[in-house]
């Protein structure tokens, strides 16, 4: 009679086996971030066009403008937020991409990209824009079915923000850089903290008023 369940050593393989997978899957994802803010930081070092964007600045400026508590806008802010919106929408689908890979699909769907919200701390602000049934169906995605095995409680790939030796920017402001930290890896996340990217401008810096254009 062939028995209907594995024996413990074959159970015990078979765990082995998937942890090896999914470390390697968590290992790439990692030098692929490595190699990402590797080369954004190289491109923002690099730029010298600032008149052209990927996004409108002018829609930009209207976002800025809808907190009432913000009465002024420099020229340089929209041009900063333009850069660091991209920046946002690159990494996320680089996540979000790996997920895609990892169940061996080619197109990438929005539970791609729930997913790559749950796991990443330092996106737990945008969970409350994700549609429950996505989130619902990453954490289903996370529990064996029954006979199968339980995998490993899903890293985080530690995200902090590191500042740099200071890089002149636009206007004077200090550009940092987010890594990848390889003692981190595999360790707990830390609860995330803003950094002060904006310096305090002196008062006699002359300032634009908000316009649509």
């Amino acid at each position: 009679m062939i028995p209907s369940t594995q024996s413990p050593a074959q159970l015990a393989q078979h765990q082995l086996a998937y942890q090896h997978i999914h470390q390697q899957q968590q290992q790439q994802l990692q030098q692929q971030l490595q190699s990402f803010w590797a080369n954004q930081y190289q491109e923002i070092e690099q730029t010298t066009d600032f008149k052209n964007h990927s996004l409108p600045l002018a829609r930009i400026k209207k976002i800025m403008k809808a907190d009432e508590d913000v009465r002024m806008i420099s020229a340089e802010a929209p041009v900063i937020f333009a850069r660091a919106c991209e920046m946002f929408i690159l990494e996320l689908t680089l996540r979000s991409w790996n997920h895609t890979e990892e169940n061996k699909r080619r197109t990438l769907q929005k539970n791609d990209i729930a997913a790559a919200i749950t796991r990443t701390d330092i996106f737990d602000f945008l969970v409350d824009i994700v549609p429950r049934e996505d989130l619902k169906d990453e954490v289903l995605a996370s529990i064996p079915r029954a006979g199968g095995l339980p995998g490993p409680a899903e890293p985080a790939v530690p995200y902090y923000y590191m500042q740099p030796p200071q890089v002149n920017a636009v206007g004077g402001m200090s550009v940092g850089r987010p890594v990848v930290d390889q003692a981190l890896y595999g360790q707990p996340p830390r609860p995330y903290m803003a950094p002060q990217m904006w310096p305090h401008q002196q008062e006699e810096e002359q300032q634009q008023p908000p316009s649509d254009s």
